[in-house]
């Protein structure tokens, strides 16, 4: 069927976008060599923006990124209200602004060249603009997230070193305010703690007759005595090594020096010491010889004079002279009573009796518990005949007073083998021990430190990124407007030259 001319009149001119250009050039609505025109009005519009009246309207034009032809109609529209004195009676402009807008709109006009700009201006901004500016955004986003990702990942590195750095602190035993002046003080109570453990050994006295009974009876043998370090602790407490040693307790007690370790300089400090620079005077004698000898040394070496012979050197080999060579004892030069270097320890500071001194205790747990065992299950007719012949210590023990004295030796145990402990005997065996906790806990410290600082800096980042965001989104929505505008414009000004049929830029997603 054919279409009649009113219904052709409502056929809509579908264009895809991006070829546009080539669909007006084609047509022969413009002419292919668009741009050098487009050039040369550009030139003009650049020159005759140089002198505009005062007028709120234009300025916002003027205010725009780029000015099209449909502004420069704009302006003359304007231009004819603020020139209406220059008009003459032919109706024409004596004024040079309106002249040249007048000229720009007229090779605006000419083969249609804003209509090619125009198109342009579209392509281009659908094209390249606004996926640019949606990509810039979009970075924006990802960015923010990702930085907030990663200030929290700092946020919780940085809690749980503090936790391991305090819980490091309460194993040591110490609040960690100042890690090397803490420990050293702990080092200082150490000698107290010790006198109450080995104070509390006395209460083992029970448990160490019981094993002696036992071993007696179970041996057949009296000969030797059990735990004899634990037995002396119980009795005499943490006495000296010398007094375990030699049975006596010393006249006078001489302890090791403890090395005192100076604190570690902070970074970047070089201590250079007192260094006193002083010149060395030169005597008379030296300045008539001609100053051979400027500076002395004094090397601490004095010369006497002795018999020598004949040629100044006295070898020691006399026939005369008798070589006399005094053999001392071992343990002479220390006087009697005496109690010096690791005999002046205490028994639980040294570390070979305080070794000795776990052993036993351990020992004697042992014991306590294979005891308990024993007397907690129930007693075969072997057992029972076994006990009937043991010593009334054995026999009147019940398993609820032997579990005590498990107790008792397994606390005393306990105190001897804690984490804290076992720190503070390295310490006094080495004080330079300390320093190298205090480093590793320092370390843990710093680390925290260091993610705190790089997690404001997250945080900075991620306001950059969105202050970069809040200035690029009114930018696109500037943008899109100004696209939705030129739309417009096209599709109205392709349909006045297709009488009037609804044109429809396809391709265009805003």
């Amino acid at each position: 069927p054919q279409v009649s001319p009113q219904d052709y009149q409502n056929v809509p001119i579908d264009i895809q976008t991006g070829k546009l250009l080539d669909w007006l050039v084609d047509r022969r609505h413009c002419n292919l060599k668009w741009q050098s025109q487009v050039l040369a009005i550009r030139e003009k519009i650049n020159a005759a923006i140089q002198d505009m009246p005062e007028n709120e309207e234009i300025k916002q034009l003027l205010a725009g990124a780029y000015l099209h032809y449909f502004h420069c109609l704009r302006i003359v529209e304007i231009l004819k209200g603020t020139e209406a004195s220059t008009k003459n009676l032919f109706g024409r402009y004596s004024s040079r602004r309106m002249k040249d807008w007048q000229e720009i709109v007229s090779l605006y006009e000419k083969e249609n060249a804003y209509l090619a700009e125009l198109a342009s201006l579209l392509v281009r901004s659908i094209s390249y603009e606004i996926p640019s500016l949606r990509k810039q955004i979009s970075r924006c986003q990802q960015a923010q997230q990702d930085f907030a990702h990663r200030e929290e990942e700092c946020q919780l590195g940085a809690a749980e070193l503090r936790e391991r750095f305090f819980a490091s602190c309460k194993q040591y035993g110490i609040t960690g305010d100042n890690v090397r002046q803490e420990l050293l003080a702990l080092v200082k109570d150490l000698p107290s703690l010790l006198s109450e453990i080995g104070a509390g050994a006395s209460a083992l006295s029970e448990a160490i007759e019981l094993y002696q009974a036992c071993v007696e009876f179970v041996c057949e043998s009296s000969a030797e005595v059990v735990v004899p370090l634990l037995r002396h602790v119980g009795k005499r407490g943490n006495t000296t090594v010398y007094e375990w040693r030699t049975g006596l307790q010393p006249l006078r007690v001489e302890r090791p020096e403890v090395e005192e370790v100076p604190e570690q300089p902070k970074e970047d400090t070089i201590d250079w010491g007192d260094f006193t620079l002083e010149p060395t005077r030169v005597g008379d004698g030296a300045a008539a010889d001609g100053g051979a000898r400027g500076e002395e040394i004094d090397w601490g070496i004095t010369l006497e004079p002795g018999p020598q012979q004949d040629d100044g050197i006295d070898w020691g080999d006399g026939e005369s002279e008798e070589v006399q060579i005094t053999v001392l004892e071992a343990g002479t030069e220390v006087p009697e009573g005496v109690a010096c270097g690791s005999d002046a320890l205490t028994l639980l500071e040294n570390t070979e009796t305080r070794s000795q001194f776990i052993d036993e205790l351990m020992e004697l747990e042992l014991f306590l518990s294979q005891r308990l065992v024993e007397m907690e299950e129930e007693a075969d007719v072997v057992a029972v005949s076994q006990f009937q012949l043991a010593p009334a210590a054995l026999q009147g023990q019940t398993s609820a007073r032997v579990g005590s004295l498990l107790a008792a030796t397994r606390g005393l145990l306990g105190q001897l083998c804690t984490r804290s402990m076992q720190h503070l005997f390295m310490i006094l065996a080495s004080p330079r021990y300390v320093d190298r906790v205090s480093e590793l806990l320092r370390q843990k410290l710093k680390q925290a430190e260091l993610l705190l600082a790089k997690k404001e800096m997250m945080s900075q980042k991620q306001q950059e990124a969105l202050a970069e965001q809040g200035a690029l989104e009114p930018k696109l929505d500037r943008l899109l407007e100004k696209t939705k505008d030129l739309q417009k414009l096209i599709e109205a000004d392709v349909s006045k030259r297709y009488s009037g049929r609804p044109v429809n830029l396809m391709g265009v997603s805003l």
